[in-house]
């Protein structure tokens, strides 16, 4: 059904309009990987509508590099690194040219991940690691090198890591990814014990459907009006304001807030009721396990 149109839909303030000064992260440099595209990029971007510098990493170069021209024009500097975050070598690699080129790296966004829609039974050796080595591995490895940096420095930090609302549920087709992501937002609360002491901040977002170019949401018959008709706040989410709660976290503003993992999905994972649609089992499905292909 159609959201009615008396209904109220918040919305939030446009992109240029972001829920913080535009010094708060001023002389600090942010390390986002991912953050050449889509939820990565809005991480990167909302940082520098803060003022702070930004390197960012992926295993396309191209992509880093147009992410971060993309970035520039918000008159910070950037950096891109070419890094696959499963590799030990490379993430320390990637922090030591971050370095050089930007200063300290005090700020860190996980955001790097992969996800396709793949039946359980047919994952595969390979499509499994993927998947889980990239967000478990990548996470890890990148958070554990940021704050051995940061402990040595006697200095503290922040670090927000993009999780999924589908990690207390799985999601049809996502056993890879939802292992990954509910792994990933435990490590969040676990490392968040781990470096209290030294200052150093880790926090999650538990995303819901933050449409974009480069997602697949919304690419079924009826595009984005299919799924924010399934929202209780009436609308997928603007990929801006996830950018903005994965900077919020990480300021002084909200200095008294670590090992939480934060569900940003307009009440879609509160939507169970006795009106639902008929279940139809992933494998049944005309359209693919995740309902559109």
């Amino acid at each position: 059904m159609p959201v009615p149109s008396h209904h109220i839909v918040p919305l939030p303030p446009p992109f240029g309009a972001p829920p913080y000064p535009a010094d708060i992260f001023a002389g600090q440099t942010v390390l986002v990987t991912g953050g050449g595209t889509g939820m990565g990029l809005a991480m990167a971007m909302a940082f520098a509508q803060g003022g702070a510098n930004v390197a960012v990493i992926g295993r396309s170069i191209d992509k880093a590099e147009a992410g971060a021209a993309r970035i520039a024009a918000l008159g910070v500097r950037t950096h891109a690194i070419s890094c696959d975050v499963r590799w030990p070598d490379q993430v320390a690699a990637a922090f030591d040219e971050a370095e050089r080129a930007l200063g300290p790296v005090s700020l860190l966004a996980n955001n790097a991940g992969a996800n396709f829609p793949v039946l359980a039974e047919d994952i595969s050796v390979n499509a499994w690691n993927a998947v889980t080595r990239i967000a478990i591995d990548g996470t890890f490895l990148c958070s554990t090198e940021f704050a051995r940096r940061r402990i040595a420095r006697g200095q503290g930090g922040a670090i927000i890591n993009n999780s999924a609302q589908y990690i207390w549920t799985g999601f049809p087709g996502d056993a890879h990814s939802a292992a990954a992501k509910t792994a990933q937002a435990t490590m969040t609360k676990k490392l968040a014990r781990d470096w209290a002491a030294f200052g150093i901040r880790v926090n999650a977002i538990a995303a819901g459907f933050f449409p974009h170019e480069t997602s697949t949401a919304g690419r079924r018959e009826g595009g984005t009006e299919v799924l924010q008709n399934m929202i209780p706040a009436g609308r997928t989410g603007s990929i801006h304001e996830f950018g903005w709660l994965s900077a919020m976290t990480c300021t002084p503003l909200l200095a008294g807030l670590t090992g939480q993992v934060i569900v940003q999905d307009g009440g879609e994972s509160l939507r169970r009721s006795l009106m639902m649609p008929d279940y139809v089992p992933p494998r049944e499905r005309a359209e693919g396990p995740w309902g559109w292909r």
